[in-house]
């Protein structure tokens, strides 16, 4: 079976949690049957955030790109990146490498567009980097949906702070929740979790919302990758 290579550590916590979902998620009866991966666990990638929003970090685009490389050369045939605000330098980790990336931002768009048809209200819970790049409505607005943010992004980039310091905590799952209903009142037609550290506590969303977690596409199109070369291979 192929080895996909996962570029990991942002933050390490939502890296752990793509391995256990692919594994749980894998209907395996032998060890033999999971997918295996190459994982580069790397912390000291440079703040998004401070890139991004505060305008005064390093860029992580160099360092992402050096790590596909290494995935690639151990012999990984696909990469996966379990972090959202990382995708704004998908293309630094495409001209690197000759391998695809299995890209969340797009997995989404497809999945809302399956859901929802050809317009819709699709609501992002995320870091407020994601909203300043325009990530999602990259993706998401030339399908014809519109998009909505929630309005606390001071209480957003706070919760995914706690959540990389100390795990799951009432007060971030608190904020997702207050995040989702909000969504829910102004009119989402489907809510996306999509920033990782909030998949961590996915499960706070507001009751009764229609939800897609990135980090759930990112499994399933893992496993779906490796079966099509697992078949051809055959």
């Amino acid at each position: 079976m192929n080895t996909i290579g996962v570029l990991g550590g942002m933050g390490p916590e939502a890296t752990i949690l793509l391995q256990r979902k692919l594994v749980e998620a894998v209907p395996a009866e032998d060890d033999g049957d999971h997918i295996p991966l190459l994982i580069d666990m790397n912390p000291q990638v440079p703040s998004r955030i401070a890139h991004l929003i505060e305008r005064k970090g390093k860029d992580p685009g160099p360092v992402l790109a050096a790590m596909a490389r290494r995935l690639q050369n151990a012999g990984a045939t696909a990469l996966a990146m379990p972090c959202n605000t990382a995708h704004h330098y998908a293309g630094a980790i495409t001209d690197a490498v000759d391998i695809p990336l299995l890209n969340m931002i797009e997995l989404a768009a497809e999945r809302a567009t399956k859901e929802l048809g050809e317009r819709g209200c699709v609501g992002i819970l995320a870091s407020p980097a994601v909203r300043h790049i325009r990530l999602f409505e990259t993706a998401l607005e030339k399908r014809g949906f519109t998009v909505i943010w929630p309005e606390q992004n001071d209480q957003m980039l706070a919760a995914i702070k706690a959540i990389k310091v100390g795990g799951s905590c009432e007060n971030a799952r608190t904020t997702l929740r207050d995040a989702s209903a909000d969504l829910l009142t102004r009119g989402a037609d489907l809510q996306i979790v999509a920033c990782s550290e909030f998949s961590i506590i996915a499960d706070s969303i507001a009751s009764n919302v229609r939800a897609i977690d990135t980090v759930d596409l990112l499994v399933s199109a893992m496993i779906e990758f490796s079966k099509t070369l697992k078949s051809r291979a055959r």
